[in-house]
């Protein structure tokens, strides 16, 4: 007989102010803890677009051509190393959040925001020019360390604590309130751009403490992960937890049952599995596929449109309308990332990144052959592209990416293979933000528009990689995928396979093991309990 995706026993369908209305209390820590991407998103756009305001680049430039600008050298050194700082921050809360819980680590990092604010506000100080660059490259780095904390702090508190049907729209929160963030940033950076002196850049560095403090009141506050607490055996710590999180709707006890008996198989299947096993031939093609979807953010130009203040003046832009268009292109995003949430649970994910990034590849390529030219038309052009293509890729291939690689991870593997897809992430945006100066500003390569070509090529690149990687995985359950790829279906199969339950079961147990197949049954039976939807791969 033919699989359905809803398991005997569970209903259809529970809409989300259903479930807001059975979670109350754990729907608003979810909204206050996913909040802390404010800072994120704000000090993301800060330290970036700074360099595109006239006092900063007076007191840390160079003359070049009568026109202060950042040397290329510095500027590749401050755009790389920031997100160098995150993916630092990221591994070392790995360790310390199992350490010393979730909340002493998201008051760790953001008393550690704190300081690098502090480096940052004292930057100007030192006499030598190259003495102040350092130290704010020091400011960045120890920033990014703190932002990659706070964030893998969030999105672990939330995938842990918060209901399968919940989950989804709170994880939507990160883009969301990443970009709120950003243009919170961004309208601080236009209206100080004005002063020609120092205080521009260090009021907009001040407005940073309040976001720093924000979070540490929040970790004072929050009750402790009930996830954390069982696994440290503090197991009346971890049932005073979920009374604060689910009471008095939803019974305590079987939550905790039903987390408790969740993680004594995951951790059976963690202490079975290791990094090599996901380039092993059984895992080899799920690997790679969540790896390239990671990538899709440095792909479609991300790392050089969350410059684009400071690119659009080297194009030729003033810095007021450069920072303008800032602005507008971060409303546009938040637009798109709110209209992606009805595309991606319409279009494929196969499909809508192809297109999209066939679309974009079009648009870079139409902005470099644009830059073989000089004037107004080649300076609006190239800002107009960027706004269309942050619309395009806002809502296609960037929020699709997130769902592949969700998707495409093994359930026995997917930890691993999620900290191999963080990695080629950050290692790929540090990549482009070291060699792009070196493309396009005025004391190296000087190419200008024309650096649209380099992205014109990644996303054409990057649309074949799709078409013949990626399968369609949406709709499918957990099962239903382990057992496509264990079949070894081909590429443009996966979209109208069905299979039988006996199917299904015998290939998840031969991939995963009978362990992991108790995982899965435990959840299922938890979402029965709790009136949840089944759990879909891109919700796991």
């Amino acid at each position: 007989m033919t699989v359905t995706s809803v398991p005997s026993g569970i209903p259809k369908e529970m809409r989300l102010i259903e479930a807001v209305k059975l979670y109350p209390k754990i729907t608003r820590y979810t909204f206050f803890i996913m909040s802390a991407i404010v800072l994120y998103g704000f000090d993301l756009v800060i330290v970036g677009a700074i360099t595109a305001v006239p006092g900063f680049q007076k007191d840390f430039g160079q003359l070049h051509d009568d026109k202060h600008i950042i040397p290329a050298s510095w500027l590749s050194l401050w755009q790389a190393l920031g997100p160098f700082g995150a993916l630092v921050g990221a591994m070392l809360a790995g360790w310390v959040q199992d350490r010393v819980g979730r909340k002493m680590c998201l008051a760790g990092a953001s008393f550690l925001s704190a300081v690098s604010v502090a480096v940052l506000f004292v930057s100007n100080r030192p006499a030598a020019i190259d003495t102040r660059r350092a130290v704010f490259l020091v400011g960045k780095i120890v920033q990014g360390v703190a932002v990659g904390m706070i964030n893998i702090q969030a999105i672990t508190y939330v995938s842990e604590t918060i209901p399968t049907c919940l989950r989804g729209p709170a994880l939507a929160l990160f883009p969301a309130f990443t970009l709120l963030g950003q243009l919170i940033g961004s309208v601080v950076v236009f209206l100080v751009s004005d002063l020609e002196n120092e205080s521009s850049y260090l009021i907009a560095f001040a407005t940073m403490w309040p976001f720093s403090v924000g979070p540490f009141v929040l970790a004072l506050l929050m009750p402790e992960s009930p996830a954390y607490l069982i696994r440290r055996k503090r197991m009346d710590d971890a049932r005073s937890s979920i009374r604060r999180l689910f009471a008095p709707k939803v019974d305590p006890e079987e939550v905790f049952e039903k987390t408790r008996l969740s993680i004594e198989v995951e951790e059976r299947l963690a202490r079975q599995v290791t990094y090599m096993d996901c380039i092993k031939p059984a895992h080899r093609r799920r690997t790679w596929i969540v790896v390239f979807a990671a990538m899709i953010t440095s792909i479609i130009g991300l790392p050089l449109l969350s410059t684009a203040s400071y690119f659009l003046q080297v194009v030729g832009m003033s810095s007021f309308n450069s920072l303008l268009f800032l602005i507008v292109g971060i409303i546009l995003g938040l637009i798109a990332n709110a209209v992606s949430v009805w595309i991606l649970s319409r279009v494929g994910r196969r499909r809508l990144t192809i297109y999209t990034l066939i679309i974009g590849g079009m648009l870079w390529g139409g902005m470099g052959i644009c830059g073989f030219w000089d004037g107004v038309i080649t300076v609006w052009y190239t800002a107009i592209s960027c706004m269309i293509i942050v619309i395009i890729v806002g809502v296609g291939a960037w929020p699709a990416s997130f769902a592949i690689r969700s998707e495409a991870s093994s359930l026995r593997l997917r930890s691993k293979t999620q900290g191999l897809a963080g990695l080629f992430d950050h290692l790929s945006t540090i990549v482009l933000n070291l060699i792009l100066p070196y493309i396009y500003n005025p004391d190296q390569g000087n190419l200008k528009a024309k650096t649209g070509f380099v992205f014109a090529g990644l996303c054409l690149v990057g649309a074949a990689v799709t078409f013949y990687d990626v399968p369609e995985m949406k709709g499918r359950t957990v099962l239903e995928i382990d057992a496509m790829f264990r079949l070894g279906l081909k590429t443009r199969e996966f979209r109208n396979w069905r299979g039988t339950t006996e199917e299904i079961e015998a290939a998840v147990r031969e991939v995963e093991g009978d362990d992991a197949m108790e995982l899965l049954r435990a959840r299922e039976g938890s979402k029965a309990t709790s009136a949840e939807l089944p759990a879909r791969s891109s919700e796991s």
